[in-house]
């Protein structure tokens, strides 16, 4: 596999010319319409209605946000806070216990679960026996597929003994662990000091305890960074022989973020240096490490089922980014977490003293959301394939749909400078994105995203690339 972009074209004023064109600030299209078309309209009364009328025949898929950390690192753009108090990790358990129960019981009835995450923060921030009795709860009001993959984030750095003994009868089948970047003036400069050693430890203990998978996470475009220094990081990351790794660009949003603020803008790579950075893992990951570039930023060992998924283009893309889990329905549970549903996307009350009033009060805890009109389940589609497998067949879908394929033509109009830049084709039907083009996927899904406009002026989202 060669690099993203070839000689002559990498040369660096081609590189800058079509960064300067494609690189806006853009959806990462985890969901369509994205998180920022949410509105109260869609609230706990709605969601409850959505449950009662989920399929007895689909299996679900769950998900759990534990939004506590021990420590806060400066580059974070997660819904988490610094919490260590072991009172309050109980507390947010027995919340989460509640919140089961109630939707469980709002649905009616025992549902197929096939896939479950625990995500955050720091999901082993709670006790162990808490994240055990969590999933023995799960167990007994959801019906678990034998083959069923539970999930979970880990810092390395965090893992005390009673939380990494969990992992065996909590059934955890995939851990995920963050690694970012293993400089040490670049794990100075986002406050998050972790050795390679540690992570290494986590690993292995994870496997020790019957962890089949095992996912890392790089990050490009952190203060201080290098094209020399991610370079090395994922080279070191090679040793770790993960099944799968994603490759984020960091998101700079301290608008949203004002932790962030606490990092020097002036220390940040520019548009050009982050590409560069990217360029340099991609090379890393596919020549040396003989991973398979899957979608806009994950890698997977041919081997793994992710890959396979992609090559038979069966990859999903959800909000916890690429998946192979096709479970028509996403449950959230806990503050902040994001559900999806055939009628449309529910979110919880985005913080651990709002979520606690709702649950407490004997309510579900949805505070926002939006329902799917027709034209947003076509233009999803169409997104999502083009997220997942860099091409689609726009008249097929919307046959499938049973919809005038004219508007996602139109739209298409808006590829004329990708094909005049060799990044994506176009012949009238079958949108395709050369690998020339995979880092400015997001640039080819907006152009079918009817809500982006909404946004107006005001920052919403990342960089592009």
């Amino acid at each position: 596999m060669t690099a993203i972009l070839n000689a002559p074209a990498t040369a660096s004023s081609d590189v800058e010319r079509l960064i300067a064109r494609y690189d806006g600030r853009l959806p990462r299209y985890t969901s369509y319409p994205t998180a920022p078309n949410f509105t109260p309209a869609v609230g706990a009364s709605v969601y409850a209605g959505w449950l009662s009328q989920l399929s007895a025949d689909a299996p679900l898929s769950l998900y759990l946000h534990v939004p506590f950390c021990d420590r806060l690192c400066l580059y974070c753009g997660c819904n988490t806070s610094v919490v260590r108090l072991e009172a309050s990790h109980r507390n947010y358990t027995a919340l989460l216990l509640s919140e089961i129960d109630h939707v469980a019981e709002v649905i009616g009835r025992r549902p197929a679960v096939s896939h479950v995450h625990w995500g955050g923060g720091t999901p082993t921030s709670l006790p162990g026996d808490c994240l055990i009795a969590v999933m023995d709860r799960l167990k007994q009001r959801f019906a678990f597929a034998r083959d069923a993959e539970v999930a979970i984030e880990i810092d390395p750095t965090s893992l005390p003994d009673d939380r990494r003994e969990a992992l065996g009868p909590m059934g955890v089948t995939r851990i995920s662990l963050g690694v970012q970047d293993l400089e040490p003036s670049v794990q100075r400069a986002i406050g998050r000091m972790q050795s390679y050693e540690e992570t290494a430890t986590c690993a292995l203990a994870a496997r020790a305890l019957g962890v089949g998978s095992l996912n890392l996470d790089l990050i490009y475009g952190l203060p201080l960074q290098t094209e020399e220094g991610v370079a090395r990081t994922a080279r070191r990351a090679l040793d770790l022989e993960a099944d799968r790794v994603a490759v984020f660009g960091y998101a700079h949003v301290p608008w949203m973020k004002r932790h962030q603020a606490l990092i020097p803008e002036e220390q940040l790579p520019g548009p050009t240096e982050r590409y560069a950075q990217l360029n340099a893992i991609h090379r890393v990951l596919t020549e040396e490490g003989g991973y398979v570039p899957v979608g806009l930023d994950h890698y997977a060992l041919p081997s793994d089922a992710m890959a396979k998924a992609a090559a038979a283009r069966r990859l999903k893309r959800s909000f916890q980014g690429y998946t192979t889990d096709a479970a028509p329905a996403l449950i959230g549970f806990g503050a902040s977490s994001i559900g999806s549903l055939p009628q449309g996307y529910v979110q919880n009350a985005p913080t651990a003293a709002a979520y606690a009033k709702e649950i407490e009060a004997g309510r579900l805890a949805t505070v926002r959301g939006v329902a799917l009109t027709a034209d947003d389940r076509l233009r999803r589609d169409v997104i999502e394939r083009v997220m997942c497998d860099l091409e689609v067949d726009v008249e097929a879908v919307a046959a499938e749909h049973v919809a005038d394929p004219a508007p996602l033509a139109q739209a298409a109009q808006g590829l004329q400078k990708f094909i005049e830049d060799g990044l994506a084709s176009w012949d009238g039907r079958r949108i395709a994105v050369s690998e020339r083009g995979r880092p400015f996927v997001r640039s080819v899904a907006a152009l079918f995203d009817a809500h982006l406009a909404e946004a107006g002026d005001k920052p919403r989202h990342s960089r592009a690339v």
